[in-house]
């Protein structure tokens, strides 16, 4: 069942109309058919702006919660517990503009995690997340750790 529902298209579709990314301006762009790779858009509104009139901070963590526990959700798949565990973000520059954020997950993560989940134990990967401005440069860096582990019933014994 996990399958069929929980396809890159689906995916994409529910988030783009759920109510947290709906109305903070956050659109998902496209994911991979792998799930590897993923890109987003903070649109800037008037209802998102801060005092100073750029991107509010919040709405830009929130561009960045939670796709790489969706990304591993899908490429996972639904033997493992795959959730945030912490994050922070440092601001460097304002955001005046319609904000960007692309996330990837190479084979060597993916390995690793495998390596570390196969026998049954916790793992904490950790990624950074550029979001970027329209004209590329980076606003904020955002630095996700993630709680993944093999669900009960899926482990060695």
């Amino acid at each position: 069942m996990f399958d069929k529902i929980y396809k890159p298209n689906v995916v994409r579709f529910a988030l783009n109309i759920w109510p947290p990314f709906w109305g903070a301006g956050i659109k998902i762009i496209s994911i991979s058919d792998d799930f590897r790779q993923v890109k987003m858009r903070l649109k800037l509104r008037w209802w998102n702006k801060n005092a100073n009139r750029t991107q509010y901070g919040g709405s830009m963590f929130s561009l960045t919660d939670p796709v790489y526990a969706l990304m591993l959700m899908g490429i996972l798949g639904p033997k493992y517990y795959v959730w945030d565990k912490e994050a922070s973000i440092n601001f460097i520059k304002p955001g005046g503009t319609d904000l960007y954020a692309d996330f990837e997950l190479s084979q060597q993560q993916l390995d690793e995690i495998w390596a570390l989940t196969s026998t049954g134990e916790k793992c904490f990967p950790e990624f950074v997340v550029h979001v970027k401005d329209r004209s590329g440069e980076v606003v904020a860096e955002v630095e996700r750790k993630l709680y993944i582990r093999k669900k009960p019933q899926h482990r060695e014994a």
